[in-house]
């Protein structure tokens, strides 16, 4: 009966423990190979370097159509010609037409 008791303490006694550590090792193991572990952070920062140099480009982009949008709110006289001459592919007298890609 003694050794009985004895036994069944010792094992009690160990439940907490190895439930800890269980827990413990479940969360560790998450931190270090999970979605959001040590060893995807390297990847995260490769996507966010690219998402960010698309973001820059973006902005550029963006700043160049606004500038362009505020001369033709002005009427300003050479962006419509560019314009024309881009639409129509055209020229004056003597003049030959060369479309540029990305203008």
């Amino acid at each position: 009966m003694r050794i009985k008791r004895s036994v069944s303490r010792f094992f009690l006694a160990l439940i907490v423990p190895a439930v800890s550590l269980a827990v413990v090792s479940y969360f560790g193991a998450y931190a270090i190979w999970g979605n959001r572990g040590i060893l995807s952070l390297e990847d995260t920062q490769a996507q966010l370097g690219i998402q960010q140099q698309q973001l820059s480009e973006l902005q550029a982009n963006r700043a160049r159509l606004e500038h362009r949008i505020a001369l033709m709110e002005k009427d300003d006289p050479d962006l419509v010609e560019e314009l024309a001459r881009t639409q129509l592919m055209d020229g004056g007298p003597n003049q030959v037409a060369v479309p540029r890609a990305g203008h």
